[in-house]
């Protein structure tokens, strides 16, 4: 399956990725696994006061944490972020809003 995910930083700074994905379950839940490991790693916040984190508030924190810089300098590292969100969420299209704090489908 081809997905496309596109990164909002802000109103000037947008990114997008077309990758193609495995769309098993297993791959879901390994991508799932990445997302929580890099979240902890890059030390990210809950979104919420309730302290209680959702996988798409850990697509928004990563993707925050890592930041433009990181996604323009560093292809390797936006091009996994980019498939590893598009497996664990499984959807063709995929829009993270950063100043939203959205991720919409």
């Amino acid at each position: 399956m081809r997905s496309i995910v596109t990164i909002i930083f802000n109103e000037r700074q947008s990114l997008e990725y077309v990758v193609d994905i495995d769309h098993t379950p297993e791959a879901q839940s390994m991508a799932q696994e990445w997302l929580e490991a890099t979240w902890v790693r890059l030390e990210c916040e809950p979104l919420r006061h309730s302290g209680k984190v959702l996988l798409l508030d850990k697509v928004l924190g990563v993707a925050d944490s890592l930041g433009y810089a990181t996604f323009v300098q560093h292809e390797d590292r936006a091009r996994e972020f980019a498939e590893q969100v598009a497996i664990a969420l499984g959807r063709p299209v995929i829009k993270i809003d950063l100043p939203g704090l959205t991720v919409g489908f």
